[in-house]
């Protein structure tokens, strides 16, 4: 594991136990969710997917937290919402498919959603495919769930 990712790592598993500690006493860290938020994060997850492959930097942006970081294989450091959102339009995912989903409460209003994602890239391209190891945070605003950090890891 490179050590930027390694950082971010642990860096990701410190919010998820600080969120967790914070909200202990009224549903521990780790807590599995509801079969309908379940439902409810994969969908958002299969409209993220969506977004990128369709380039649709408005559907993306509205997916994600005023506060987002995300963190990616290719290297170049965190995201912020606005750096993440620009990039959509350079995305080149052909297809994908998502599996392996895990949902975890960090409590009622912040919540860990861990999938592995395979991408296809176009016929032309160098590489084909890629297989990523996701972790996202999601956190309630407003009514709304969105996400507040994405931290992918490349697999084999």
């Amino acid at each position: 594991m490179y050590l930027a990712e390694f950082r971010e790592l642990v860096v990701l598993l410190m919010l998820i136990f600080a969120a967790g500690s914070c909200t202990a006493q009224s549903q521990g860290p780790g807590t599995e969710i509801s079969p309908q938020l379940k439902a409810a994060f994969e969908a958002k997850v299969k409209a993220e997917w969506e977004a990128l492959k369709n380039k649709d930097k408005k559907a993306y942006g509205d997916l994600l937290a005023d506060d987002f970081q995300g963190v990616e294989v290719d290297g170049k450091g965190e995201r912020t919402r606005i750096q993440a959102m620009n990039e959509v339009a350079e995305e080149n995912v052909f297809n994908y498919t998502l599996w392996g989903f895990k949902e975890f409460s960090l409590g009622p209003d912040a919540a860990l959603v861990i999938y592995e994602v395979t991408m296809q890239f176009p016929p032309k391209s160098v590489v084909r495919y890629s297989r990523v190891y996701i972790s996202e945070i999601w956190v309630k605003r407003a009514g709304e769930w969105k996400e507040l950090h994405y931290q992918e890891t490349h697999v084999k």
